[in-house]
């Protein structure tokens, strides 16, 4: 049985255009997480992160608001089907709401990915908007 992952994380002081840089251009994702990132803002091209360990294929963008992927872990078992990533982003004054589901996560993998959104991006993103380091 597969899970879904659903969490909302408000950035303040940022724009949806600096998140979504932060996800979508290859040099900046791979500076903030430490973890080599290759990703083209164009669909139907694949990505990986975190050296390799994330791979999958940009679905649906639309810059500066929503990112829809397939996603998968290289430490997945090989029957498990590649799950849909979906970041959406809104303004919200001089914040910014990052709405997240990540939906056909292993059940095995399902908290370790929880608590590690929020270590690997989330607050590294953070850091990185205050311009401090979270690591």
């Amino acid at each position: 049985m597969a899970k879904t992952i659903v969490q909302r994380i408000v950035f303040k002081n940022a724009n949806t255009n600096e998140l979504y840089e932060l996800y979508m251009n290859a040099a900046l994702h791979s500076k903030v997480t430490e973890g080599h990132a290759t990703i083209s803002k164009k669909e139907n091209t694949y990505f990986s992160a975190y050296d390799d360990y994330i791979s999958g294929k940009n679905l649906q963008l639309i810059p500066d608001k929503l990112i829809v992927q397939s996603w998968r872990a290289s430490d997945w078992d090989l029957e498990d089907i590649d799950s849909t990533f979906i970041i959406y982003l809104e303004q919200k004054g001089k914040s910014v709401l990052l709405r997240m589901v990540h939906a056909n996560v292993p059940d095995e993998h399902a908290e370790s990915l929880h608590k590690g959104w929020h270590e690997h991006y989330w607050n590294l993103w953070k850091a990185h908007l205050a311009g401090t380091s979270a690591k």
